[in-house]
């Protein structure tokens, strides 16, 4: 597991999304919901817009294209014409820094074509 740096608390005030582009794991949307901090990929898997462009309703982020809206906490699809989950991440706070956990990719030997 990969302990990402996403940003300082003050990076993101109350209520507000930030997008943090990192090309490794694909960019990610911060959001600080009443002090409590969440992330999830930046990336709508409906019409690959980010995320962190649209607006924050409640505990709902709204994609700034088509306005669907997907649940922060649990990334799932909760307006059309979103239907597929996007990606959440496991947050930890330390002091003011704000990390998300990365699971790192394994493959499982057993699914690698034998020659």
């Amino acid at each position: 597991m990969t302990r990402l740096f996403l940003c300082n608390v003050s990076d993101v005030p109350d209520n507000t999304v930030r997008k943090i582009d990192n090309a490794e794991h694909g960019d990610i949307a911060v959001y600080n919901l009443g002090g409590q901090f969440y992330a999830t990929a930046d990336l709508c898997s409906h019409a690959t817009a980010s995320l962190a462009e649209g607006d924050i309703e409640d505990d709902l982020i709204v994609c700034p294209v088509h306005w669907g809206t997907f649940h922060i906490p649990t990334g799932e699809a909760r307006g059309f014409p979103c239907e597929i989950n996007i990606h959440t991440y496991p947050i930890e706070q330390e002091g003011d820094d704000v990390f998300a956990l990365i699971v790192d990719k394994v493959i499982d030997p057993n699914l690698i074509a034998k020659g």
